[in-house]
Order: structure tokens, then sequence, then C-alpha cells
């Protein structure tokens, strides 16, 4: 049974969403892989305009990597590289993409999300990035861009709770709408995007991202998560999901 699905609505806004609802939305292996496949489908899809990243509970965009997982050592090399994957290739991604961000977006969840253009907090937000908790190398490439060094430390090194309204004053979401809504409200959002010119708002992504750097930072910071993974202690394989 698939673990997400994808559709396109007549306003050419692409909704991929991760539906794994018992288990807090938490990313295992299958589902990287059909995340991967989704992103490649979207970005040669010319009905899609923009992609809207959500999921089928509201209580959970994704909690995490699922580290309840049974994999060898080099199962977990290979998930490692594919979450990093996930996250280059949202972060460069051509068309714009929205997070929906309700409930629990924790670790890989919240990666996710912070790799997206644009963000829609839950009223339920509880945002998370364990990295110092876990002792995983990732985050800095991302969260720097998106809301600066200072509070990328504060988030990062700190690995606190973040809620819809610390969420929105930070910068991490630019709307929040009530946890139910919050999808609707990400797909609001997108087709206000996806109603301008597509070449336009290519260009326009392509140009911020170039003068900022993010791709660069973010494959650097893949190659350096994967070798944590490969030669350092690596995530553990069981016991739920990050947060």
């Amino acid at each position: 049974m698939p673990l997400t699905s994808y559709s396109v609505d007549e306003k050419q806004v692409a909704l991929l969403r991760l539906e794994r609802a018992e288990a807090r939305n938490a990313i295992n292996t299958e589902m990287l892989d059909e995340l991967l496949a989704h992103l490649d489908r979207a970005r040669g899809d010319a009905e899609a305009r923009v992609l809207v990243i959500s999921s089928n509970d509201h209580l959970a965009l994704s909690a995490g990597a699922d580290v309840r997982e049974e994999l060898d050592e080099q199962g977990r090399v290979h998930r490692m590289e594919l979450f990093a994957r996930l996250y280059d290739e949202l972060t460069a991604f051509p068309k714009p993409t929205v997070a929906a961000c309700h409930g629990a977006v924790v670790g890989g969840g919240a990666e996710i999300a912070v790799a997206c253009d644009l963000r829609v907090g839950g009223s339920n937000l509880r945002m998370r990035f364990p990295g110092a908790e876990l002792g995983v190398p990732v985050g800095p490439a991302r969260l720097v861009t998106l809301c600066g060094l200072a509070t990328a430390k504060y988030l990062l090194l700190t690995s606190r709770n973040v809620s819809a309204d610390e969420a929105l004053r930070l910068g991490l979401v630019h709307r929040v709408a009530p946890a139910a809504a919050t999808e609707p409200a990400a797909l609001d959002l997108a087709a206000e995007v996806a109603a301008h010119p597509p070449e336009a708002v290519a260009r326009l992504k392509a140009m911020l991202h170039r003068w900022d750097g993010v791709v660069e930072r973010s494959a650097d910071e893949g190659r350096g998560q994967v070798e944590w993974q490969r030669s350092g202690p690596g995530l553990p394989f069981r016991g739920g999901a990050e947060g």
C-alpha cells in the first residue's frame, strides 16, 4: 500500500501527501523512495506549477525519521543518503514549493518544511530540530537562509519545540491557520503563486537561490550527514521517530 499520494488540481497546484498517519508520518525507506519519485514526476509535470507538501493527518506533517525501521548498517547508510537527496532535491526544486506544517513537524519533517520555499503553520504546530540532542549534523544549511544565523543557532542548539505563534514571529512560517485547515490554506497560498507566469516565477527562484548559495550549502551538509551515518554513531534503528 502506498505511503504517499500525488495529485494536481484545476489551479495547477500539485499536492504531495505523506499518508502514514498511524505512525505520525514517520519517514522510512519506502516513503523516501516514493517521495523522491513524486518529486521527479512533479518536476516534469507541465500541469503542475507549484508543489504543496502535506499529510493526511493534521496532527503531524511528519514526526521525523522512522527509527523503528529495522535496518542493517548498509540499510541505515542508504536511508540517510535518501534523506540527504530528498533535502537537496527539495531545496533545488525548480518550481515553487509550499509546506503545510500542521502538528508535529520534527527532525526530518522539519527539514522537509524548511527546504520548501513557503510554509503555512497549523495552530497546533510543534516544530523541532533535534539535531543537537541526537548528534545529527543537519539543519544549518537551510535554517540560516530562512531565519538568519542567530535564530538558526537558537533553534538548533536548544532543540526546543516551536509553537505556531513563535514560528510566525521567527519567520519560520508565513501564515497560521486552524489545525484542520492548514492544508487548504497552503493550497490557497500555492494558487496565488501558480497564477503568475511560471517562467518568471522559476527565474526569480533561481536567482534567489544562486545569490544565496543555499543549494550548495545543502549539498555539503548532506555529504556530512551521510558520512556521520557511515563512520560515526549514526541514527538508532529502534525506538520510535526522531521527535
